[in-house]
């Protein structure tokens, strides 16, 4: 659901509502996932703990998505405001997201550091890894195109597209198979 909304030139094709429209209602369905997860999650033994912690911090960075996704869609919003209710969000759950993703990383792992490109739940756990980092250099990203000139904000803008299309893949694929 995300997609179409960073997707070039779909933004001109539905106007800027409808693309803040299309971002929010994806956040909602990356936060019923994150319910699920977080409502299949054992937390009884250490493995399951990591693993519920991971759901949990997980959920937290959606909840922050939705409201930066929200926040986003108002219009007239001073540069203050847009810092405080859009980018503030969005940065504190791309870092909820990272720390989410390397909670599994270690339950899946055992440790900080294993080699198993043949074991699914680690290839899963790296992809998720992976798309949390782009989701973060996508904010970062997001905030730099409001500050550069028009030659620099295509550089900033294609950047946001490519790292939120492979965040999103990231997060959806660590999602598909959430039971380790």
């Amino acid at each position: 659901m995300l997609r179409p909304g960073a997707a070039p030139g779909y933004v001109d094709t539905v106007e800027v509502a409808a693309d803040g429209v299309t971002f929010f209602v994806g956040s909602l369905f990356f936060t019923t996932a994150a319910v699920l997860q977080y409502r299949q999650t054992d937390g009884r033994e250490e493995r399951g703990r990591t693993v519920w912690w991971a759901a949990l911090v997980q959920l937290v960075g959606t909840v922050l998505f939705n409201i930066s996704t929200y926040d986003a869609m108002c219009e007239h919003l001073s540069a203050t405001q847009e810092n405080h209710l859009v980018w503030t969000p969005d940065v504190l759950g791309s870092i909820c997201f990272l720390v989410a993703s390397g909670l599994a990383w270690i339950a899946v792992s055992r440790r900080l550091w294993s080699w198993h490109p043949r074991n699914i739940p680690w290839v899963i756990a790296v992809a998720n890894l992976a798309g949390s980092v782009a989701f973060g250099v996508s904010a970062a990203a997001a905030r730099i195109v409001c500050q550069l000139g028009s030659a620099g904000r295509w550089v900033a803008l294609f950047l946001a597209v490519l790292l939120n299309c492979r965040g999103s893949f990231g997060l959806a694929s660590g999602r598909g198979c959430s039971r380790w």
